[in-house]
């Protein structure tokens, strides 16, 4: 099984990111509303090329700033303790549904649209330790849609597209895209319901996955 991590896994937390930017653009030295805004505008260079810093630095300076080293690092700090909240943030009966999956034998992984500092705060998640398999879209350089991502997380798992199956809001194309590549597609609308035109089952909660899949 694989899944999705943003509303999905956990809670997506748009506006407190976007709070964060906010307080972000007052340690670097330009205003909060415009530093907003053009993280909205090159979410997908954040996902595929930048780290923190360099997210800060370049952004900054397209806005006319010219940030310290120190100040780029007090940012990025900032950025990276939201990533660490937000794994944080993960429900208990999220985490037994996982618990569950593994013990009826089930290998799981996530893929996941994600900038660096939620890679970065992984490891130490209560969710890493639950999942076999982790891909990152700032890893390895694509974001779903993308055919190689959802590919190179079944490699990972040493099993076919085929064999899996995908668990996911439907943010950003994701379920066409698992689709496309011969996964079952399960979306979840527990954290919000991102693409209600999708046609296939839908999950209230993850914790209705075990019994699904037993039946």
């Amino acid at each position: 099984m694989i899944f999705d991590l943003y509303h999905t896994l956990v809670r997506g937390a748009d506006d407190e990111r976007d709070r964060v930017v906010g307080e972000m653009a007052v340690l670097v030295g330009v205003e909060p509303a415009a530093l907003v805004a053009v993280y909205h505008a090159t979410w997908r260079d954040r996902l595929v090329r930048w780290d923190v810093e360099e997210t800060v630095r370049i952004l900054a300076g397209r806005l006319g700033g010219t940030p310290s080293a120190e100040a780029v690092a007090r940012a990025g700090a900032h950025r990276r303790a939201l990533a660490r909240r937000v794994l944080a943030s993960v429900s208990p009966v999220t985490l037994d549904a996982l618990d569950a999956l593994r013990a009826a034998g089930h290998p799981l992984a996530l893929i996941s649209n994600a900038t660096s500092e939620t890679c970065e705060a992984w490891p130490a998640s209560a969710l890493a330790r639950r999942l076999d398999v982790a891909v990152f879209s700032c890893e390895i350089g694509v974001a779903k849609p993308d055919p190689a991502i959802y590919r190179t997380a079944a490699e990972r798992l040493g099993v076919a597209p085929a064999d899996c199956v995908y668990v996911g809001d439907g943010a950003d194309g994701e379920l066409a895209g698992a689709s496309g590549v011969g996964m079952t597609v399960l979306r979840t609308i527990e954290h919000n319901d991102s693409d209600p035109a999708w046609n296939g089952p839908a999950l209230a909660t993850l914790a209705e996955l075990p019994a699904l899949l037993r039946g």
